[in-house]
């Protein structure tokens, strides 16, 4: 029998949110970055322990490209054109090797990639070099937090994407803060993560780690993980509402992903900052 902590709500009342002068400390816990620093050799290897990442690309790149598209921050005559996000400026906190941040420059976005492992920085710097294409020259990659890049570049970004990151984070409510302080006003932000489930136990550890070794095992720690009430609750705290919940199902056998209606393992929020004179 499995014996789950219950799902314990978050005190919205507790948290309060910070101006962009105030001293954050960094909300890193440097176990998960070096287990995912581990797998730095292997990152861009679209078969090997992050092929669910590289498969991702296929539902979160128009994530992003369609939920920027419906807030209306992309002009209607680069729709349809393959310079889609031409303009608009995106940051990617935890970007990793640069799977994702990629895949979003060579639709035109300027992109700037942040995490706090060196080794990872590193591959996703090489990575770009390979890339013969004009994208490399939007994308800038750099070793830093959330915390310390939002006080340096508040309200810079139209999107600001976390995706696969907010499972790893210990401390949910100040990370996010900063990731809406670099956020503009009517800008998106947009989560991929894990519900607090016990099918999320049972799909995203028990069998992903250690029966099927989708990815390594102690990848995950199901006490991280958050529930979509609980995070829109942290979002709408920051002044950010939420327009959109998608449920996310992997299809292993085939690395296949696509959207569906549960959210009970991967769900996909995207939230809009609201301008300060309509949340008066």
């Amino acid at each position: 029998m499995l014996l789950l902590k219950s799902n314990r709500l978050i005190s919205i009342s507790r948290i309060r949110y910070a101006s962009h002068n105030a001293t954050a400390q960094p909300n890193v816990d440097q176990r998960e970055v070096d287990t995912l620093q581990r797998m730095s050799s292997e990152w861009w290897n679209p078969t090997g322990p992050l092929k669910g990442l590289h498969s991702m690309n296929a539902i979160r790149v128009p994530l992003v490209r369609d939920g920027l598209i419906s807030t209306g921050l992309v002009p209607k005559e680069q729709i349809s054109s393959p310079r889609v996000l031409s303009g608009l400026n995106i940051l990617e906190v935890g970007c990793g090797g640069g799977i994702l941040t990629e895949a979003l420059a060579r639709i035109r976005a300027n992109m700037t990639g942040i995490d706090p492992g060196e080794r990872l920085i590193q591959v996703a710097k090489e990575h770009a070099q390979l890339d013969r294409s004009e994208a490399v020259n939007r994308i800038q990659y750099l070793i830093e937090t959330i915390e310390d890049h939002a006080k340096a570049n508040a309200e810079k970004y139209d999107a600001v994407v976390t995706s696969e990151v907010l499972e790893h984070v210990t401390d949910k409510a100040s990370f996010l803060e900063h990731c809406i302080m670099a956020l503009k006003p009517g800008g998106s932000i947009f989560v991929t993560t894990l519900n607090k489930t016990t099918a999320s136990w049972l799909g995203g550890i028990a069998v992903a780690e250690h029966v099927l070794k989708l990815v390594p095992e102690n990848t995950h720690d199901w006490e991280k993980f958050i529930s979509p009430i609980d995070l829109q609750r942290l979002l709408k705290t920051f002044n950010c509402s939420t327009i959109l919940v998608h449920g996310m199902a992997y299809e292993f056998w085939r690395n296949n992903w696509t959207w569906c209606k549960n959210t009970e393992i991967n769900y996909a929020i995207q939230a809009v900052k609201v301008p300060e004179t309509l949340s008066n």
